[in-house]
């Protein structure tokens, strides 16, 4: 992974009041433009290990071999923020997916753009999961950094290893908040 580019970062527009986003809850398909949504609900187990595992397959399409790229496996401990939460810049990963997995059943706030060369603010969804739920993010979606707001939680996390600038950020232009 490499450092964010600061050159992508704008100057935010004069303070006034904030824009609230509403919080949806997160679904397969509300999630669609923006990636997956990684549950096992609703879907079709496979039975391994002599009848002692039921593995569910094809959870999420990892994208990580732009540019000779690798999957990196991390575990990231989140700290909790405070809501109301402002919510003033966004990242994505132009060279790979990046995917969470809550291994603590925590539920966590989702915030995403659509996929673009710049970020349309006024695309921007909040989503929070059910605590089971994992996301991946396409390759190039705009999205805030993990947000848990229920105590320290741990999330598995897949994302792309390797050479090449694969993470930018920007600052929004407008004023938005996530409320509790």
């Amino acid at each position: 992974m490499s450092a964010p580019d600061e050159k992508a970062i704008q100057p935010p527009l004069p303070s006034r009041a904030p824009v609230r986003l509403q919080v949806e809850p997160l679904t397969v398909a509300a999630f669609a433009p923006f990636g997956d949504v990684i549950e096992s609900e609703g879907r079709a187990p496979m039975v391994i290990n002599g009848g002692m595992t039921l593995r569910y397959d094809d959870l999420a399409s990892v994208d990580v071999g732009t540019q000779g790229g690798r999957a990196l496996i991390s575990f990231f401990d989140a700290q909790p923020y405070a809501l109301p939460l402002g919510i003033r810049a966004m990242e994505r990963h132009p060279l790979g997916s990046q995917a969470f997995v809550p291994l603590d059943e925590a539920a966590f706030l989702v915030v995403v753009a659509p996929v673009g060369d710049q970020i349309d603010e006024s695309a921007i969804r909040v989503y929070v999961t059910n605590g089971r739920q994992g996301v991946n993010y396409k390759r190039g979606t705009w999205h805030h950094s993990l947000i848990v707001t229920q105590g320290t939680a741990r999330f598995l996390v897949v994302d792309r290893g390797g050479e090449g600038h694969n993470c930018d950020v920007i600052e929004l232009r407008g004023n938005y908040q996530v409320a509790g």
